[in-house]
């Protein structure tokens, strides 16, 4: 008598061959996995998502990318000194002003490090004259904290720090006469700050210095209410790393040429000359050789801006995808956001929390990626087990869609054990 599989709604052991990463349609994505030994209880969703890269860094190149197309205008072998290459960081910079619609007074600066090299930079060439706020509410502002008192060695530095992860802090006490630092968006705890800035004070003495490189290209930014923003090119708009940009207002320029800091400074760090602002630096007159293979992929996803609308275009994006995700935890009690408080709530990376103790939290990871469904969705090691999904405007809504059902999968067959 022949006997016939069993269906695949029925408990099965199942070991997953040693050899079982493969080539995939997103090689960019593609990785081997460790063989994995797992329990299949449920039938499995019909469909995944066609792009399996929800990383919240390096992030998901923007829908239909080509490494041929994108790179095939890159002056490769060329100086970044030569008028080509002049030309086409000066591009860089005036497209990223367009689209972030930046003033026309602020200067735009490529510089080295990412974005952690842009915010060390403001943080060395500006603090030191007034008392300094620092904000923090998840692991990267607190980063920023270590550094002004361990490295920078400032005396005078208040700390607002939130309660727990998932909560801003009280900013009510914060000093206009002070300089604030803040973190847009909390990568790590997917809070961000709420619309208008309204703790930084229209007429402050002092400066907002901002990292906001989970936030551009997907938040609405009050140019009025900051004097200093950093970002990088491999967060939003997915494009590769180890390039910062750093974004001054009148206000910033002012402190850099009035202030010389009691420290010294590494050259990369130096955006002044004989007292005034070195102009070339926001020209595409960089400090140190760039990358002109990563330049023409980032002009490549500043053009891909321009097709989806804008500014406004991306944020929708973006806001369109944390709705897949808001209707997904509200029809299960199983899930829900690190963030309590939808006004605060990251659009980008998206932090949720699972009823499943951390041991299988980490298996659920394990399987999704096993299935090639999400890769890297992990929550951050010093939050609350869970997961961070990106919802940056390169991902696509459909993917998201697809993938709740395959968490929800997931989780059927570790609650059951």
């Amino acid at each position: 008598m022949s006997s016939t599989p069993p269906p695949a709604a029925f408990s099965l052991a199942r070991p997953l061959p040693a050899n079982f990463a493969r080539s995939l349609p997103h090689r960019h994505c593609a990785r081997r996995r460790p063989a994995l030994t797992m329990v299949v209880t449920a039938a499995k969703p019909a469909t995944k998502p066609a792009s399996p890269c929800f990383s919240s860094g390096p992030c998901k190149k923007r829908p239909g990318y080509s490494l041929v197309e994108a790179l095939s205008d890159a002056p490769l072998g060329r100086s970044h000194r030569s008028a080509l290459g002049k030309e086409k960081l000066a591009e860089a910079i005036r497209r990223t002003k367009d689209v972030l619609q930046i003033p026309e007074d602020y200067r735009v600066a490529i510089v080295p490090g990412s974005d952690t090299g842009a915010f060390e930079m403001a943080m060395w060439s500006m603090l030191g004259r007034r008392p300094v706020d620092l904000c923090y509410w998840e692991s990267f502002g607190k980063g920023w904290l270590v550094d002004a008192i361990n490295h920078l060695r400032l005396e005078a530095v208040t700390d607002f720090a939130a309660a727990e992860y998932g909560m801003l802090p009280n900013f009510s006490s914060v000093n206009k006469d002070h300089d604030v630092l803040f973190t847009f968006n909390g990568t790590t705890s997917g809070v961000r700050v709420e619309e208008g800035l309204e703790f930084i004070k229209d007429d402050r003495a002092g400066l907002s210095i901002c990292d906001a490189t989970s936030a551009v290209f997907a938040m609405h930014v009050p140019w009025g209410k900051v004097d200093v923003l950093t970002f990088s090119w491999q967060k939003v708009l997915g494009g590769e790393a180890a390039h910062g940009m750093l974004v001054l207002s009148p206000r910033a320029v002012e402190r850099l040429e009035s202030y010389v800091p009691p420290r010294p400074l590494p050259k990369i760090f130096r955006m002044t000359r004989r007292g005034r602002l070195d102009e070339g630096l926001f020209e595409g007159n960089v400090i140190n050789t760039v990358s002109m293979m990563c330049v023409e992929d980032y002009l490549d996803a500043l053009k891909w801006c321009d097709k989806v609308g804008g500014l406004d275009g991306l944020v929708k994006r973006s806001m369109d995808n944390l709705a897949v995700l808001e209707a997904f935890v509200d029809k299960n009690d199983w899930i829900d956001f690190l963030a309590k408080d939808p006004k605060s709530r990251s659009n980008t990376s998206v932090c949720l929390t699972l009823d499943l103790p951390k041991d299988k939290v980490k298996k659920m990871v394990e399987m999704l990626a096993a299935e090639e469904v999400a890769y890297d969705i992990n929550s951050y090691r010093d939050a609350p087990p869970g997961l961070r999904i990106w919802c940056g405007a390169t991902v696509e809504a459909a993917d998201l869609q697809a993938l709740t059902q395959w968490i929800e999968w997931a989780y059927n067959i570790l609650a059951d054990k």
